[in-house]
């Protein structure tokens, strides 16, 4: 039977293998008169794949343990065939297997809640926000170039350190993992990243990059003494901000009630005030303006301002904004950030270094 799809209408599929699951998040969709057409089920990868490149989809709801063919598998097919946006919807106990699917092209992810835990109304807020953002994206960023690795950097990390600030939302987690995977592991940096992910997944968030990456990553606890070669990431649900005492400077984690959680505004304000031209701050891929009014800051302490090109960014809402203060040095590419990075850290050595 041929689905009559209204103009306006974001296409989506929904993949699950649950019958009960996909009659939930068909309910859901079908409940907003009109603004969202579900064009088709499929209960297995295959049988998505078929229907992906039939009926051609705006959108994709992902679960990814199936029969026949799983959601990983599916993923490495559609994104080497037809790249389109794929929304995983999760349970709390399959963390790992959510970030692998983002490394695999999958653009945001859906934390579903536990059984009779009575979320059920936060999941359909956050799945309707997160499939309205599809007619912002940009399909040619699901596959992104790759950086080339840069050689090591030969810089001597002494008692003095950089700090790069880095802010990112939807697209976010593949693009820290491209960013930092490519960076020379011997810079006198630290790195402390804001990126937009509910409570309980950045601390899995974290341990996953600790295991790919040669630099340290952690979840921030607060209190720690910032050291170069580590990456400090934020706690979901809280802001991470930095703190200059005496010589050192310390990370601070502290609740927030605001707009943006992790706020990318606060943690680029206070890294600013603590180390001044010492900053570089960066704003990758995401929607909004969180990072906009923090970049003023960065500027007025002498901060140096990199925001992620709209040619490599998932959605260019968050570095577009950046971009429109008229503060940014330079828009460039996900793939030439490791390069500006470093060169970043040469200045630092040494002011008169290119």
């Amino acid at each position: 039977m041929m689905v009559a799809v209204a103009d306006r209408s974001i296409r989506v599929l929904v993949v699950d293998d649950s019958v009960s699951n996909r009659k939930e998040i068909v309910g859901m969709l079908r409940s907003t008169s009109g603004e969202f057409a579900v064009i088709g089920e499929a209960s297995n990868g295959e049988e998505a794949l078929r229907l992906a490149l039939e009926k051609e989809p705006q959108a994709i709801t992902l679960d990814l343990e199936m029969p026949v063919m799983d959601g990983f598998t599916f993923l490495r097919i559609l994104m080497a065939q037809k790249p389109i946006p794929v929304i995983i919807v999760s349970s709390y106990a399959n963390q790992q297997n959510v970030f692998k699917a983002l490394e695999l092209g999958a653009v945001d992810f859906i934390a579903k809640p536990p059984p009779r835990s009575g979320g059920m109304g936060a999941m359909r807020q956050d799945l309707f926000s997160k499939l309205r953002l599809v007619r912002s994206l940009r399909i040619a960023s699901l596959d992104r170039p790759r950086a080339r690795k840069v050689e090591p950097a030969g810089l001597q990390i002494g008692k003095t350190i950089g700090i790069v600030a880095v802010g990112a939302s939807t697209g976010g987690p593949s693009s820290l993992l491209a960013l930092f995977e490519r960076l020379p592991p011997d810079l006198p940096l630290a790195y402390l990243v804001a990126q937009h992910m509910p409570p309980s997944f950045t601390r899995a968030f974290a341990e996953r990059l600790d295991h790919t990456l040669p630099l340290k990553v952690t979840e921030a606890d607060g209190g720690e003494r910032i050291e170069a070669g580590r990456v400090y990431i934020a706690p979901g649900g809280k802001n991470l901000t930095v703190e200059k005492r005496g010589d050192s400077l310390v990370v601070r984690v502290s609740a927030s009630a605001g707009k943006y959680v992790p706020s990318i505004d606060a943690l680029f304000e206070s890294a600013a005030k603590a180390v001044g031209p010492a900053l570089l701050a960066i704003v990758l891929t995401g929607m909004g303006d969180d990072g906009s009014s923090g970049v003023l800051r960065v500027k007025s302490h002498g901060g140096r301002i990199l925001a992620e090109s709209e040619k490599t960014a998932v959605i260019f809402g968050m570095p577009g904004e950046a971009v429109r203060t008229g503060q940014v040095d330079r828009i460039c590419r996900l793939d030439e950030m490791p390069e500006e990075i470093v060169r970043f850290a040469r200045r630092l050595s040494d002011p008169s270094a290119d």
